[in-house]
């Protein structure tokens, strides 16, 4: 099989390229290790930045986008019983975000790639990308037993922290930078009335909660633990009693609560690895960097990523110019890194860190009274939240 740009990974930044590219006429394949119904099945964040919006709409996939998610034009942070609104549309100019599922998502652009003919080839076993640094790169897989080659252009890693793609540069070619933080966050999804229609991000001497959701039947919260619990420890009593400890009681009082349909617990932790692009390899979100989500960045930076490289591909195709390409990393990198920065400011803001001791809690309080008092902070904060822009 030949192509014109391979793409290792079918969740949404992967397929999002794909639909992106074949719209200006550029041959895609994606290579997923995974079922469709396994990807789709993935709970994620669903919080979209203004530019991530701008790429589903570019990408001809925001019709139902439009009918069903939820502007949130501002958004809460409670600390100490206090609760203090951070109006992103008055402080930035008329910026919002939009909640929406990751998964729906994904949903739409494995739609639009089914409805164009796109090659999405599922459960695509020990892909190697080959030959990145030379003239002839291309992809080989294992599918039933049998193995397949593909030759490209260009190879594009949307596989995820855990992926072949970062893997496959030598190591003495990358400089990774990492800060594991000491705590988890336990999540549930219940069919519930989200306790507020914007979302709550709270602080407290019990530790961090998220206060989110999905729909305005579907609620999405998420409480700070520790990396030793496990699912099983958290019977669903358990988290919605630990939940209202952590916020302020007027909130608190108005929280219902019902059977979890999902429970999961992630481990937070910042990672990037540099450059972005390795000979004819390109890195795009995971595989190249995670934030914790404290700042909801996680799939927003990888958009970003999609854009760069879109942008750089068709520079490439249509005109001959190869300056995108040899620019990506840098590009890349200077909005991912500040990205990460909010993110990390955001979870050294809200959560509980022990062994900061009562100096460091004292600063992070002295921090968010300062945010409260601060219509400069505040226009920081929001103009972070909504996203920098490409």
């Amino acid at each position: 099989m030949k192509t014109q740009v391979g793409i290792i990974g079918g969740g949404p930044s992967g397929l999002l390229l794909s639909q992106l590219l074949h719209l200006e006429g550029v041959d895609t394949v994606v290579l997923e290790q995974r079922s469709r119904d396994y990807v789709l099945g993935r709970i994620r964040a669903g919080v979209l930045e203004k530019g991530m919006v701008g790429l589903m709409r570019r990408a001809g996939i925001a019709d139902r986008l439009e009918r069903e998610g939820e502007v949130h034009k501002g958004f809460d942070i409670a600390s100490d019983g206090r609760l203090f609104n951070i109006d992103m549309e008055a402080l930035t100019g008329g910026d919002s975000v939009v909640v929406y599922g990751q998964t729906e998502v994904t949903r739409d652009l494995y739609e639009a790639r089914d409805r164009m003919g796109g090659i999405v080839i599922h459960e695509a076993l020990d892909v190697t990308p080959h030959d990145i640094t030379g003239d002839a790169p291309y992809l080989t897989y294992a599918k039933d037993g049998v193995t397949h080659s593909v030759d490209c252009d260009y190879i594009i890693g949307c596989d995820g922290f855990h992926g072949v793609s970062r893997r496959s540069i030598p190591e003495d070619k990358l400089r990774i930078f990492e800060r594991v933080y000491p705590f988890g966050w336990l999540g549930i999804l219940s069919r519930t009335t989200p306790v507020s229609g914007e979302l709550i991000y709270a602080r407290s001497a019990r530790g961090f909660a998220l206060c989110s959701l999905r729909s305005r039947v579907l609620s999405r919260y998420y409480v700070q633990c520790s990396l030793d619990d496990t699912v099983e420890d958290w019977p669903d009593d358990r988290f919605w009693d630990e939940l209202k400890r952590r916020l302020p009681e007027e909130v608190a009082g108005r929280l219902e609560t019902g059977p979890s349909i999902e429970k999961s617990i992630a481990p937070l932790r910042s990672f990037v690895a540099e450059p972005m692009r390795y000979g004819n390899l390109f890195l795009a979100g995971d595989a190249a960097h995670i934030v914790p989500p404290t700042g909801a960045k996680g799939l927003n930076s990888a958009a970003a990523d999609i854009h760069y490289l879109f942008e750089a591909l068709m520079q490439h195709y249509r005109d001959g110019d190869d300056r995108g390409l040899a620019a990506y990393s840098d590009k890349a990198l200077a909005r991912v890194w500040k990205a990460q920065r909010f993110s990390w400011w955001m979870t050294t803001l809200l959560h509980d860190f022990p062994e900061n001791g009562a100096f460091g809690q004292r600063m992070q309080q002295t921090e968010i009274d300062y945010l409260m008092a601060s219509r400069a902070a505040q226009v920081s904060l929001a103009e972070n939240y909504v996203g920098l822009p490409f």
